[in-house]
Order: structure tokens, then C-alpha cells, then sequence
């Protein structure tokens, strides 16, 4: 009887060290700009990371997405104005190293092959998991915890984007679309 506990402890106590995945702390910032185009702030979306929302309207094409150690970006749909110059902003709002929980946001072609693009991404370690696609419009840095990047670009035509966390194993949760109208 007492091995039997034992070993149901261990299970146990297994199961919360890799629900936790670690704690190491990080404090640089990177960003990365992938257009000379420059827009004011009008308005911020934001919401907890912590407690994810199935969908965030963001009324200007000025946002922030949060990403946590829990694999969770805050937003699962964003709305912006096509043809107008859209500044994205990740914060990584959890703790961890970007080798253990390392996030990116990758902004799709309306119409991309998600599920392929996920596989490719796993080949790309080299790249932070970001491969050379022409499906990519923009993609922020692959960020740890206390990070940001944040990027800029146009979706010109109207209609539903893509967007995930390309790194390993986070695109099946990590995803959401983006609407231009």
C-alpha cells in the first residue's frame, strides 16, 4: 500500500513540474519594424493574459497582444482597417526564458495553408522558428518572458488573417485571426 502512494506522489508532483515548465526570468527587449510606415496611437487593446478572450475588437490599427507562460495569447480575433498601416505590439507577460517559452505573433496571407506553415516552422530552429515563407506578412521576434517586439504593416485587402505562435508545439493554442475591413 505504501508503494502504491508513493508512486501516485510522484505521478503527481511529475504532472505539476511540467505544468509548470520552469521559472527563469529575462528582462531584455527586442523590437523589429518591418515597415517605414508610422501611425499614431488612437487606441490600445488590450486585455489579461491570464484570462483569454475569445474575441477583441481592436477599433484602431493600434495594438497589443499579450502572450503568458500558460500558452495563451489574450485575443483570438482582432479587427483592424484594411489598406491603413497596422502597428502590432507582443508582450511576453510571463517569466519564462524564450527557449522554454518563447512566443512570436506571425501574421499569415489570408488564405495560407496553416497546418503547413506549422510544419515548416518546426524546421526552422535556426530561424527561431520562423522559415522563409512567402506566406508571411509579418512576424514579430521570438520573445521570453518580460519581452516585447512589436512590428508594423499594411493588409491592403479586406478579408481574414491568420495569425499564430510558431513556436514548437504553441500553434494548435496559440492562434487567432485577424479581420480587415
Amino acid at each position: 500500500m505504501k508503494k502504491l502512494f508513493n508512486i501516485g506522489s510522484i505521478a503527481l508532483l511529475t504532472s505539476l513540474v511540467i505544468a509548470s515548465c520552469g521559472n527563469a526570468d529575462q528582462g531584455k527587449s527586442s523590437e523589429v519594424d518591418h515597415s517605414a510606415h508610422t501611425t499614431e496611437a488612437t487606441a490600445e487593446t488590450s486585455a489579461p493574459a491570464s484570462t483569454p478572450s475569445t474575441t477583441a475588437a481592436a477599433t484602431s490599427n493600434t495594438i497589443t497582444v499579450e502572450s503568458n507562460d500558460q500558452m495563451q495569447f489574450n485575443v483570438s480575433e482582432l479587427h483592424v482597417k484594411a489598406g491603413e498601416p497596422v502597428s502590432l505590439t507582443l508582450k511576453h507577460v510571463g517569466k519564462m526564458d524564450k527557449k522554454v517559452m518563447g512566443h512570436n505573433l506571425i501574421v499569415l496571407k489570408s488564405g495560407a495553408d496553416v497546418a503547413k506553415f506549422t510544419e515548416e516552422a518546426l524546421k526552422a530552429q535556426a530561424t527561431d522558428y520562423i522559415p522563409q515563407s512567402s506566406d508571411i506578412v509579418a512576424h514579430t521576434d521570438l520573445i521570453g518572458g518580460g519581452e516585447e517586439s512589436k512590428i508594423e504593416f499594411t493588409l491592403d485587402k479586406a478579408g481574414t488573417y491568420d495569425f499564430i505562435c510558431s513556436f514548437p508545439g504553441h500553434a494548435g493554442i496559440m492562434k487567432g485571426k485577424i479581420i480587415a475591413e
